[in-house]
């Protein structure tokens, strides 16, 4: 979610005589018991640039070659049929993108015949919320490019620029800055002159309408209306196929719906044949590497506090209602998990040693300032190197944290008093999660399970979240109760 109070995030971890803890919060240094765990060698899938072999002109990304040995959980290789999308993907966006020839003809002002140079079709991303929302409908709509064949370009304001490297070898994702409406993308006359929303809200477009036009908004933000919703029903993808240009606008990981659509769903079955419970373990890991500038923040860090720790612990705080659950109430909730769960161990008499290391000091989420946002990318990477993961529930930043690393967290929710009432009021429910996909937090109504919790249209792969009960997320066939 993009409100609330973000508390610094932290991470623990152990040496042969030490514990190292590396906090988000007021933490400070704890003498706890902890077993030290050594991890056994593991194998990455690649993770260099340019899957199709190619270097990118105008800059190194240090993260793509180095981070695979501080990325600790073992990850799969990608299947055979994703490269290979991925590889065709690469070239489409050499071929089309905008250090292309055929690039510099292309107006989504123009015609159907003209505007997109030949066969090509583009979506452009614009952000919004927070960076984990962000990161989220980011990785969603470059999924959404992948199946529709179109060119993804990203309408990054200055908060964004240097977050990441470029992820297409010998172009650039970036939207040129003399797009027409760049500056009104979000804009309110914007949607209600090129929303699909709103086109379909009148039901009777006039000749003079954009729906002759070769662009169109697709507004999937939580404040999304019922007819926005409609993107996700077949029936109108064939319309949209036929449109040069779409302007996508999202604060949610909306895959979950991408695998309920029919005109989806053989084309997913072959991208994600065996798991689809890392479908943004792997998409994310292939579009978003730390530029040098973020890289440079998390080694420092990692290598100077946590390098040599058998066992890091990582614990990510997200308060959304201060009155309601003040810090004191969080801080003994996450403590409480830890210690049920055996995360941290109850007894506090040791020969070793606990260290809290905290990584940012943020306290507020300032998402439209570039330091900010620069900080809280780092905290989430250093989280995603994490052996074990405690998260919030309902908090995209540790949605991205375990999605990232594939760590498979412990998520700290607040109980319903009907489905808990022996809890005590200030207690949190702390369970693992089913597996390291995000959440969708604002699914169309016609998308949420039936009766027995799986949703009809994605042939028992979604399911409710653990920690938003009207949320989706791919559970790969799976139910909590089968892990």
């Amino acid at each position: 979610m993009g409100l609330g109070k973000r508390l610094p995030e932290f991470i623990t971890g152990s040496s042969a005589n030490k514990f190292t803890v590396t906090a988000a919060a007021a933490f400070i240094a704890l003498s706890l018991v902890l077993i030290a765990t050594v991890c056994s060698p593991i194998s990455y899938f690649p993770l260099k640039f340019a899957l199709s072999g190619s270097t990118p002109p105008e800059q190194t990304c240090e993260s793509r070659e180095q981070r695979s040995s501080y990325l600790k959980h073992r990850t799969p290789e990608l299947p055979p049929y994703l490269l290979s999308k991925l590889q065709a993907y690469e070239r489409r966006h050499r071929r089309c993108g905008p250090l292309s020839e055929s690039f510099n003809t292309t107006s989504p002002l123009g015609t159907h015949n003209d505007s997109a140079g030949g066969d090509c079709k583009f979506v452009v991303y614009t952000p919004s919320q927070g960076l984990g929302n962000r990161i989220l409908g980011l990785t969603s709509t470059f999924l959404f490019a992948l199946l529709t064949d179109r060119v993804l370009l990203v309408d990054f304001s200055a908060d964004m620029g240097e977050l990441f490297c470029e992820p297409f070898p010998n172009s650039t994702w970036l939207l040129p800055g003399n797009f027409p409406f760049k500056s009104d993308l979000y804009g309110g006359w914007f949607r209600d002159v090129y929303s699909y929303g709103k086109l379909l809200e009148k039901k009777s477009p006039s000749s003079s309408s954009p729906w002759n036009s070769t662009l169109l908004q697709i507004f999937l933000d939580d404040k999304y209306s019922e007819y926005d919703k409609l993107f996700f029903k077949d029936e109108n993808q064939g319309f949209l196929e036929k449109i040069p240009w779409l302007v996508l606008i999202s604060d949610g990981y909306f895959i979950p719906c991408l695998f309920q659509m029919q005109t989806f769903r053989s084309e997913l079955e072959k991208l994600f044949p065996n798991n689809k419970s890392t479908v943004f373990h792997q998409l994310g890991n292939y579009l978003l590497a730390p530029s040098n500038q973020a890289w440079s923040l998390i080694t420092k860090f990692y290598d100077a506090h946590l390098a040599k720790a058998e066992q890091r612990i990582g614990i990510q705080i997200r308060v959304f209602d201060p009155q309601a659950t003040p810090t004191p109430v969080v801080m003994k909730q996450i403590l409480s998990c830890t210690e049920t769960r055996r995360i941290l161990p109850r007894s506090r008499q040791s020969n070793e040693t606990s260290k809290v290391y905290q990584a940012s000091h943020e306290e507020t989420q300032q998402s439209y300032k570039s330091s900010h946002n620069m900080k809280a990318w780092a905290d989430m990477y250093l989280l995603s190197m994490s052996d074990v993961l405690v998260t919030s529930g309902m908090s995209t930043f540790g949605y991205v944290a375990a999605g990232i690393g594939g760590v498979r967290p412990w998520i700290v929710t607040f109980p319903d008093p009907k489905d808990h009432p022996d809890v005590p009021g200030w207690a949190a429910v702390c369970e693992r999660a089913v597996n390291v996909e995000p959440c969708f937090h604002f699914p169309p109504w016609f998308a949420y399970p039936d009766e027995q919790g799986t949703a009809s249209g994605g042939a028992g792969l979604v399911n409710r979240c653990e920690d938003v009960p009207w949320g989706l997320k791919l559970v790969d066939g799976l139910n909590k109760t089968e892990l």
